[in-house]
């Protein structure tokens, strides 16, 4: 039995026009038609100029900065498309925001994944598609299904063509604790030795390397991480491992580049020679720097959605 609708329409809001377009044309359709403006008084004004009555519709929205409009902006559009009798509504979500706010960490926390996660489903999505949720386990904040990408296959891939014969010369570094079991399966795909950045989080955005667990003297760094927002982890790491490691060369690749606040002078003045980055969130022109390879998602995701409307399994992209 199929649960899809009579064809497939890729529609956008406003915050990943570029990689919508891109995972359309993958798919040989067009962008669908839409408009989303705001009022004068800055409420968002989703239209729809194209039938979507048992269609199924795919919304692909970054929730990226400015976070909380473009929260909003995906919320209208299913609530548009949900009354305007789509047979299925996915959130194709690259990038997820408030995904690190997933447990209380001290008392009278709030936990806003699970809000959001709760918004997007009353809202009434059908399904979510998203990649390298911050925390996994955000999965199970949704009551409707969620396909969960993984960004590692593509960062591997292109950086295997650069190291090429020469992996005994580098080794994969995960730049907190919390990352290590991503690192270590992006460690097992090039090939490399798996090391670990022992650091001290003293509040939100600051943190102190203590230690490097492994070794890194004479050898060139791949630091690993998911995302990348104010960069203070990522380049006090990569200093760190210059300085007290003895490293020669320090790369790093993230999927989401959210760039925030100080990041960009950071990584401008900091040891990392190159910053492999997915699309998922884009890069605006005055912050894109020399140091920066921007990779698309785009061929990814319009594989899962094609997966996804024909009912066969999205697991093999895994592997």
């Amino acid at each position: 039995m199929n649960f899809h609708g009579k064809d497939i329409k890729i529609f956008t809001a406003n915050s990943n026009r570029p990689v919508a377009k891109q995972i359309a044309d993958c798919l040989q359709l067009p962008l669908g038609k839409s408009d989303v403006a705001t009022f004068s008084d800055g409420e968002i004004a989703v239209s729809l100029h194209e039938s979507v009555r048992g269609s199924d519709c795919f919304i692909v929205q970054s929730t990226c900065e400015p976070v909380n409009n473009h929260i909003m902006e995906l919320l209208i559009m299913i609530d548009a498309m949900k009354r305007a009798s789509a047979a299925r509504i996915t959130a194709v979500m690259p990038y997820f925001g408030y995904a690190r706010q997933d447990r209380k960490a001290k008392a009278r926390d709030p936990i806003s994944a699970k809000l959001v996660a709760d918004l997007i489903t009353t809202a009434g999505a059908d399904r979510v598609l998203t990649m390298d949720l911050h925390a996994p386990q955000i999965q199970g904040f949704f009551n409707i299904p969620v396909d969960h990408l993984v960004g590692a296959p593509l960062l591997a891939s292109f950086l295997r063509d650069k190291i090429g014969d020469n992996a005994d010369d580098y080794v994969v570094v995960s730049p907190d604790l919390g990352s290590v079991t991503r690192a270590r399966n992006f460690a097992t795909r090039i090939g490399c030795p798996l090391a670990i950045i022992d650091k001290r989080r003293q509040r939100a955005n600051v943190s102190e390397v203590m230690n490097i667990i492994g070794e890194v003297k004479g050898k060139k760094v791949i630091l690993v991480d998911d995302m990348i927002d104010t960069a203070g982890t990522l380049c006090n790491a990569a200093a760190a491992i210059i300085e007290k490691g003895g490293a020669i060369e320090v790369n790093a690749c993230a999927t989401h580049a959210v760039l925030s606040g100080p990041a960009i002078e950071r990584i401008d003045k900091s040891p990392i020679n190159k910053l492999i980055l997915l699309d998922t969130v884009q890069v605006p022109e005055d912050k894109m720097l020399d140091k920066f390879t921007i990779l698309p998602v785009a061929p990814l995701f319009a594989e899962a959605i094609e997966r996804i409307y024909e009912d066969k399994p999205v697991s093999p992209m895994f592997l």
